[in-house]
């Protein structure tokens, strides 16, 4: 399939310092709605040039990209012996796409399949030891990637979301009811006309900015990492203008864990207790099933603690590593 020219930046523009135990190089690859990705390639500098090496795709968050934390986590996973991938999705950051911004619970989960089909047919990568690190929103849709493809060895989902859970209760499941559930549907229908008038998509807006004194501490949290130093990158969609305010619309009718319990390969849920999202990530570990399946509480850990490791490094390498080693060795 021919792929799409991209305009890939070749500075290092993460919000990370590059390692010099890693060697990185800028790769494209596409799904198969013929759709072109733009992805960060991480190889153990000291790896063999003839090695057939275990590896891991990484997205996330949702409306973060990759010079974020999944490129964080791509090239910390590299240094402990992984080839990895840290891909940006479809209609963001430097992949392909048209129109902009634009999510869905199909074509996203392709992208972690795609991320696999690339990997499967690199020479320096062993095909039956393939994983994928899904964070936040990604987490589920690492779960709905497991869920449908058996290629994907081992899968960790990182302080997750369910985003179809979320679009269509609120947050807490707050708005869980068959009235808000309507609500929202006639607010995006109103804008999708509004939308097709203009000629444009409106922007949902993301992270607020200035920050309110009575904002929600999770609002006061994602302010910490996307509008900081600490986090923001210009093209990340959280640290700017966010989505088209219709661009998630497809998640309120389309739930993306109805199979997790029949995923059979192995999974890791990664949640801080003291994150907003845990109880999304303690649900859907409840519907796994088999001895493989491991839910790992970061004790204090709030929801962006696990995006970059927050001020304790609370991000638990070691315990990744140990698991992909298991399940990928």
């Amino acid at each position: 399939m021919q792929e799409a020219q991209l305009n890939l930046t070749q500075d290092w523009d993460k919000t990370f310092p590059k390692s010099d135990r890693v060697d990185h190089s800028k790769v494209t690859f596409h799904n198969r709605y013929g759709i072109t990705l733009a992805a960060d390639l991480y190889r153990p500098a000291n790896a063999a040039k003839d090695a057939r090496m275990a590896a891991i795709a990484v997205c996330g968050p949702f409306g973060a990209v990759k010079e974020q934390c999944s490129g964080l986590y791509a090239q910390t996973m590299a240094e402990r012996g992984f080839l990895t991938l840290a891909f940006d999705p479809s209609y963001c950051g430097e992949s392909g796409g048209e129109p902009r911004y634009m999510a869905s619970p199909d074509i996203n989960t392709e992208d972690f399949m795609a991320a696999v089909d690339y990997l499967s047919c690199r020479e320096d990568v062993d095909a039956e030891k393939i994983g994928i690190i899904g964070i936040c929103g990604w987490g589920g849709l690492a779960l709905n990637a497991a869920a449908l493809d058996p290629r994907i060895k081992a899968t960790v989902a990182s302080t997750m979301y369910d985003m179809s859970r979320v679009n269509a209760k609120g947050y807490f499941d707050a708005d869980d009811s068959v009235e808000k559930r309507m609500e929202s549907r006639r607010a995006l229908a109103a804008q999708r006309t509004s939308d097709y008038q203009s000629g444009s998509y409106k922007r949902a807006g993301g992270v607020v900015d200035p920050l309110p004194e009575d904002a929600p501490f999770f609002v006061k949290d994602y302010y910490d990492y996307y509008k900081t130093p600490r986090g923001y990158h210009p093209r990340s969609l959280n640290s700017n203008d966010g989505w088209n305010i219709i661009g998630c619309m497809s998640f309120l009718n389309q739930p993306i864990l109805c199979y997790a319990s029949e995923i059979e390969s192995a999974v890791m849920v990664m949640h801080g207790d003291k994150a907003h999202s845990f109880y999304m990530g303690k649900d859907a570990f409840e519907q796994l099933t088999g001895d493989n399946k491991y839910f790992e509480v970061v004790h204090g850990a709030v929801h962006t603690d696990l995006y970059d490791g927050g001020s304790n490094n609370a991000i638990p390498w070691d315990h990744m590593q140990s698991f992909f080693e298991r399940y990928l060795g």
